[in-house]
């Protein structure tokens, strides 16, 4: 469907210009500056033609010939060459200037016509010159159709018009119209297939051109696809904190680097007072708003390279780096005292959230994190059989504990 629409929208009228206006506009304006190019050479060229002109005549003089107008007048077209471009060279004027370029082509072909009633002898340099003009309009001058056409068709006119009024010797004049006639056929089917051919290399630039746009879409999609697809394999949907196996990879490198650093590495798991109940009696919306607070209170407590995600359920689990027992305690009692300050609306003063938490120390034995969380697991669970809302160290004896508050 895609390839009929292209097609469709790169078909060419009469005039071997795209059907599809909008089209056309772009083509021109990204051949706006080769044209431009093209416009000046064919100025240049076509100036130095007519200063070579003068030299013929003053070759061919004979007494009575009317020289200074002719010179004149082709001086005059060479100079207005000139000129012309270098107002383009300095203003970069648009190639399709239609009322330049015509202009450029009446007085060119008007000067050319001049010439031959002003010294009608020999007729062999006018049919040169004839031609010459007429591929030159065809082939080097920039130019919509049927323009060229047209103007070919007034040189053409004028040339017989002009070698009429003068005796001409037997079949020059059919020479002349042969040549000019061979010239607008070679110079006319050239320019169709210049124009058919460039816009057909445009259309397939712009496909191809559009075809890796898509592409590029597409990748940058599949790109954030894969972040997103990445973030949420590593992320727990509700509470937006590492998810349980985002968490063992980070803890584990964290295990590794303290084993080789010897440095200490402390355990907390967290877990939500009466969280079933509160969920059975307020509802799962609830129970999601208490999960999202929670865990926004561990990050507000823990520093940038701490590492906490949600274990399961109402459990969190939390790694320390670089903290003992004694700085793990300090940070579990923040979030104890952070968690129990908290008032949601929906909630009653007698149904205060609060957590237990269970600490342990990873010891130098540990090749895996599973005996830590076990250790802070038992704490846990002893500070839930304590009467909760406490901060429990796995090893601590009762004067160590932290009493509830």
């Amino acid at each position: 469907m895609t390839f009929g629409r292209t097609e469709a929208r790169a078909s060419l009228d009469w005039r071997n210009e795209f059907r599809d206006s909008l089209l056309e506009s772009r083509y021109r304006d990204a051949m706006r500056v080769q044209d431009e190019q093209q416009l000046r050479h064919a100025l240049w060229l076509i100036a130095a033609i007519f200063l070579s002109l003068c030299l013929a005549d003053y070759a061919l003089r004979v007494p009575g010939d009317t020289h200074p107008a002719l010179w004149t007048l082709r001086i005059a077209i060479a100079l207005s060459c000139v000129a012309l471009t270098l107002v383009m060279t300095r203003r970069l004027v648009r190639a399709y200037f239609p009322l330049l370029l015509n202009m450029l082509y009446f007085f060119g072909i008007s000067s050319l016509l001049a010439t031959i009633a002003l010294q009608p002898e020999p007729p062999a340099l006018h049919i040169t010159t004839a031609v010459m003009a007429s591929m030159t309009i065809y082939l080097l001058v920039p130019n919509r159709l049927p323009w060229p056409l047209l103007w070919n068709g007034y040189l053409a006119a004028g040339f017989v018009a002009m070698m009429s009024r003068h005796s001409l010797p037997p079949g020059m004049m059919t020479t002349g119209l042969l040549l000019l006639g061979f010239a607008n056929l070679v110079g006319g089917w050239s320019l169709v297939r210049i124009h058919r051919l460039q816009r057909k290399q445009y259309a397939l630039w712009r496909e191809e051109h559009e075809t890796n746009r898509k592409l590029q879409v597409e990748i940058e999609e599949r790109r954030l696809l894969e972040v997103q697809l990445r973030h949420l394999a590593s992320t727990d949907p509700l509470t937006g904190i590492a998810n349980r196996r985002r968490f063992f990879e980070l803890a584990e490198r964290e295990l590794s680097r303290a084993h080789r650093e010897q440095s200490p590495l402390a355990i907390c798991m967290v877990d939500i007072d009466l969280f079933k109940s509160l969920n059975d009696h307020h509802g799962h919306a609830v129970g999601d708003l208490v999960l999202t607070t929670v865990a926004a209170c561990c990050v507000s407590v823990l520093r940038d390279t701490d590492i906490v995600g949600r274990y399961g359920g109402e459990e969190f689990v939390i790694a320390l780096p670089q903290a003992d027992l004694e700085t793990a305690t300090q940070v579990a009692e923040r979030l104890r005292q952070r968690v129990t300050s908290l008032r949601l609306p929906m909630l009653d003063d007698d149904a205060r959230l609060s957590v237990t938490v269970g600490i342990s120390q990873v010891e130098p034995g540990d090749t895996r994190l599973e005996p830590a969380l076990q250790r802070a697991d038992e704490a846990l669970y002893k500070g839930k059989a304590r009467g909760r809302n406490c901060v429990m160290v796995a090893g601590a004896s009762p004067s160590q504990l932290t009493a509830q508050v």
